[in-house]
């Protein structure tokens, strides 16, 4: 006789296939429910890596900006390359010859982050799988001679917990036949049929990704890419439809409207709640998403900076997912990789406040300064962030509510701690005495409060 939990598991399956099916428009695509992983994950690490990775000057817009004449990149050129070199020159120099998948992975893990983000393909079209549309511009026809999205995704899967998310550009800067669509003004759709689109459905259905970051509409509307028709087959027949999450750039006006979670634009943070799920997609280096070489350490967020960008983003309900530049030859240079470590020391720590809470009814407090709220109401527990640890020996937070014999205090890291009421409402929490050293942490602190409104 069959078990019962074998039983139940077949009728789960069985009411998963027979569940209604999402239809190719956008009222149907954005009633899916968003699956819980992405909101409990919190903490995510992007990765800009491409042909722009190799002159590593400027912007990972460098081929555009080059292309408009944008005197710095017109001179940088001048100063070192010959007259005749072209962007697609670069490609043999994408090398790649230091990319260790393994290596790469240890680093994502020790940050914290739940899940990562790869650019598969920017603006400049350029693949980093062996696309059969992207004949002799990806990376297993030019340059490393490898598919590093299968090495990354594979050693992911083999060595650790991580999600794998995948970016992909819908268009392309100079592509001929979106140039075309473009003139005839996006009533013939040549390129999205023959390119972006085919490159979508190999990406899922080879690499199973578990989060699809859709960028660069090119100012064409969502009907031109046949957004919906994709997202209705990605919900309802792909191998990821009961996992996979997606972000709102599908097309011109979509964005902060339309799809599984927001983005609204880049580096967003609204500082209060909103009504959707968003993520904060913000870079390490200040100016560019892709590597530089010209990087000065001034350009780049200390740790504290992203801590707290980390905490004010969850407080209000965001994801965050932090961008990295790779170099030409597949190093996580050192500042990116003592920052990202430095993160999941932290998180360590305070990682309780952070992973799988939810929102608060208050985010930051109405009165003191640099303090971000999380909860958990399942374990009746609040999060108190401190931004900066103060002078005084005491903090106070007016929002919580406290109980007299039933409210508790902790500082994560360290143990319990006295705290009192003070009036019209809140509480002062009396802090230790710490040197440096006996800090649980260096950068920011959790206060723990159960038992309080």
């Amino acid at each position: 006789m069959a078990s019962v939990e074998f039983c139940l598991s077949v009728f789960l399956l069985i009411l998963g296939h027979c569940a209604a099916k999402y239809e190719p428009t956008w009222d149907s695509i954005d009633s899916r429910p968003l699956p819980p992983w992405f909101d409990q994950a919190k903490f995510g690490i992007f990765i800009h890596w491409g042909i722009f990775s190799v002159p590593s000057f400027g912007s990972e817009w460098f081929w555009n900006y080059w292309h408009d004449k944008r005197p710095e990149y017109v001179d940088f050129m001048k100063r070192n390359y010959p007259p005749d070199f072209t962007y697609q020159d670069f490609a043999p120099h994408f090398t790649a010859e230091f990319f260790d998948p393994k290596e790469w992975t240890d680093i994502f893990s020790a940050s914290g982050a739940k899940y990562i983000v790869l650019t598969t393909k920017h603006h400049e079209g350029f693949t980093l799988w062996g696309s059969k549309n992207s004949w002799n511009w990806n990376a297993v026809d030019v340059g490393p001679k490898r598919d590093l999205v299968s090495e990354l995704s594979d050693t992911l899967r083999k060595n650790s917990d991580l999600r794998l998310g995948l970016y992909h550009s819908l268009f392309e800067w100079y592509n001929p036949l979106f140039l075309l669509d473009k003139a005839n003004y996006y009533n013939t759709s040549y390129f999205p049929s023959s390119k972006t689109l085919p490159e979508l459905y190999e990406l899922v259905m080879k690499y199973k990704p578990e989060v699809l970051w859709s960028d660069g509409d090119g100012d064409a509307p969502d009907k031109y890419w046949n957004s919906t028709g994709f997202l209705a087959w990605l919900y309802n027949d792909s191998p990821v439809r009961d996992t996979v999450v997606t972000n709102d750039r599908w097309g011109f006006g979509s964005i902060c409207k339309h799809g599984g979670y927001y983005t609204c634009s880049d580096r967003y943070q609204p500082g209060h709640l909103l009504k959707h799920k968003w993520e904060n997609c913000m870079t390490i280096d200040t100016k560019s998403w892709g590597y530089r070489r010209n990087a000065a350490l001034k350009d780049y967020l200390s740790t504290q900076q992203l801590l707290s960008t980390l905490v004010e983003t969850v407080s209000c309900g965001g994801n965050l997912l932090m961008n990295i530049g790779p170099t030409h030859d597949g190093r996580i240079s050192p500042i990116f990789e003592e920052r990202l470590r430095q993160v999941g020391q932290w998180l360590k720590v305070n990682g309780e406040g952070i992973y799988n809470s939810s929102a608060w009814r208050a985010q930051n407090d109405s009165v003191t300064p640099n303090i971000w709220y999380t909860c958990k109401p399942q374990e009746k527990t609040v999060f108190a962030f401190l931004l900066q640890w103060p002078d005084s020996g005491s903090v106070i937070l007016t929002e919580p509510v406290p109980t007299e014999g039933q409210t508790k205090v902790e500082l994560l890291g360290y143990g319990a701690l006295k705290w009192e009421s003070v009036k019209p409402s809140g509480l002062k929490v009396l802090l230790p005495s710490l040197t440096l050293n006996q800090m649980p942490c260096l950068w920011a602190w959790t206060l723990k409060i159960t038992g309080a409104a």
